[in-house]
């Protein structure tokens, strides 16, 4: 079962996915972020430490959501803490471009050292 909750966490919007990320579900996905990013929320943490699987589509999602945040003076990080989701960004080398973690609280705080507002 696909599902995907936000929750205020500070200055940030934390986007919990649980189930499959994949060509079926990440429709889903990207109409959650443009929402939040035309909503003004612009430090999004993309929670995939409940996702089973992602696929191509579930990658090019997640990269679609951060050019969104970034042309919108915004930035998007993502949690996950499963050994095979973190191989996959691995072996096509997203882990430093999304700012991969194993937590949302990792991910959001690496992310504001990156960026001097920690």
């Amino acid at each position: 079962m696909f599902d995907i909750e936000v929750a205020e966490r500070g200055d940030w919007h934390v986007v919990i996915v649980t189930g499959d990320l994949d060509v079926a579900t990440s429709p889903k996905l990207r109409e959650t972020v443009i929402s939040l990013v035309a909503e003004g929320r612009r430090s999004l943490v993309v929670d995939l430490c409940g996702v089973d699987f992602c696929d191509s589509t579930g990658l090019g999602t997640l990269v679609g959501a951060l050019k969104r945040a970034r042309s919108h003076d915004g930035r998007l990080v993502v949690a996950a803490d499963q050994p095979h989701i973190r191989r996959i960004f691995d072996l096509v080398g997203l882990v430093d471009v999304l700012g991969v973690a194993d937590s949302a609280a990792q991910a959001a705080a690496a992310a504001d050292r990156r960026d001097g507002q920690g």
